[in-house]
């Protein structure tokens, strides 16, 4: 294991902003012979580690793969867990969020959450608006694709509408009608698990991130694996689809 490190102590180019694919909470249940509940409780405290380390070692924008569109098609008990999940982590985590200058922004299809739910969330974000620390932003209820689709069909409204002609539409275009709208382009995407796709994450945003796979369980993923992943975009060089050299 490796020791504790500052961002000073990590090689330079550091990511300045990394996505994660949080896998592997049933995985770590299953494992340890528990229900999957117990994994995603556990799963939250690697929430809390991440969130803490990524401040630490000078990571200005973290994205966090909370709840996919298509885990909507799990079975019913556990999606009522995962959303009772959420609704404590809102709860406990929002004020040490704030004050600790945290800037969250919570991404994905809104309608498809309890009202509840929504309530705490854009509470949350009204809350830490001003922070100017680290900014968190949580994916839930997201699919790429969906988000594409969104886009692609806001774009026809102001087409239709008269505000935006076809030939104006460029790059710059699209990123503004995206839910990340104003966040950099992920440099670092990891997922933790062993899996190696992206499942549907952030596809207009990763075209050109470097993707770390860990075989390491989301519940036991902390600073030390987040360290090591840190180390591994540091040796890689970025093109851009340029030659370099």
């Amino acid at each position: 294991m490796m020791s504790m490190q500052s961002a000073d102590e990590l090689a330079d180019p550091k990511p300045r902003h990394v996505a994660i694919i949080m896998d592997g909470n049933g995985r770590w249940a299953k494992s340890h012979g528990l229900p999957r509940t117990a994994g995603h409780r556990k799963g939250v405290e690697a929430v809390r580690r991440i969130v803490q380390a990524s401040g630490e070692l000078g990571i200005e924008y973290l994205t966090l793969y909370g709840f996919s569109s298509e885990n909507w098609k799990r079975p019913v008990d556990e999606i009522v867990d995962l959303m009772g999940l959420l609704r404590r982590y809102l709860r406990a985590e929002t004020a040490d969020l704030h004050k600790n200058n945290v800037l969250l922004r919570v991404i994905g299809d809104r309608n498809a959450l309890e009202p509840d739910i929504v309530a705490l969330i854009e509470g949350a974000e009204e809350k830490m608006c001003g922070n100017t620390g680290l900014n968190l932003t949580v994916a839930l209820s997201y699919g790429g694709r969906q988000e594409l689709t969104a886009a692609a069909r806001s774009i026809a409204y102001e087409i239709a509408a008269g505000q935006l002609r076809p030939e104006d539409i460029d790059e710059h275009v699209v990123e503004c009608h995206l839910s990340t709208h104003g966040l950099p382009d992920p440099d670092l995407l990891i997922r933790t698990s062993g899996e190696q796709r992206v499942s549907n994450f952030l596809l207009w945003q990763t075209a050109y991130t470097e993707l770390v796979f860990s075989d390491v369980l989301w519940p036991d993923f902390g600073r030390d694996e987040l360290a090591a992943a840190i180390r591994e975009y540091g040796r890689r060089e970025r093109r851009y689809g340029a030659v370099v050299g």
